[in-house]
């Protein structure tokens, strides 16, 4: 098989782990909501999809489209960045458990996590969209990608930033811990 085709496989299974995403953001949804939780932030939400939908197509479509070449001393460093970013994030996943969710949905009363990867960062799960955002385009040389997305990320992120911040602040009690997110 073709690098092209490797690299397509690649970014399907990114698919393939969205959809899982979106199916445990869904059940951590509905508990969430059963205890509480109160939903904040709607209106980027859209716009998050959107880009993070057109990362996974124009990934595909640079490389297939404007025949961009796997470069080894680019491609496997950014392969390994990239599914480091995929731990990362589910590190955090099931740092926060059911709390986790692709939504800002937030249940007053709770403490702020502040173990996994909440004890290094404040935002370890935004770190690595931002980094795979630039990682996995960058897999097959696919840099209009990388930095399209990058740009178009920077509004929707600093939108979701402050949207989930206020949440944490308004939600939680008074302990001084660091927000997760």
């Amino acid at each position: 098989m073709s690098s092209v085709g490797w690299y397509v496989l690649l970014v399907a299974a990114y698919g393939v782990e969205r959809l899982a995403e979106l199916a445990v953001s869904l059940r951590h949804s509905r508990w969430a909501f059963e205890h509480g939780g109160v939903e904040s932030g709607r209106r980027h939400y859209p716009f998050m999809v959107a880009i993070h939908t057109g990362l996974l197509v124009t990934c595909v479509a640079e490389v297939v489209l404007l025949d961009r070449p796997f470069i080894p001393v680019l491609g496997w460093p950014m392969l390994a960045i990239a599914l480091a970013c995929q731990g990362l994030r589910w590190w955090c996943i099931a740092t926060l458990g059911p709390r986790w969710n692709t939504r800002v949905i937030v249940i007053p009363g709770l403490p702020l996590v502040t173990s996994g990867p909440y004890r290094f960062l404040r935002h370890p799960n935004y770190v690595a969209v931002v980094v795979e955002g630039i990682a996995l385009p960058l897999v097959h040389t696919a840099w209009l990608t990388a930095i399209g997305f990058t740009i178009l990320n920077v509004p929707v992120l600093a939108a979701r930033l402050r949207s989930e911040n206020a949440a944490l602040r308004g939600a939680a009690p008074a302990s001084g811990s660091v927000p997760s997110g």
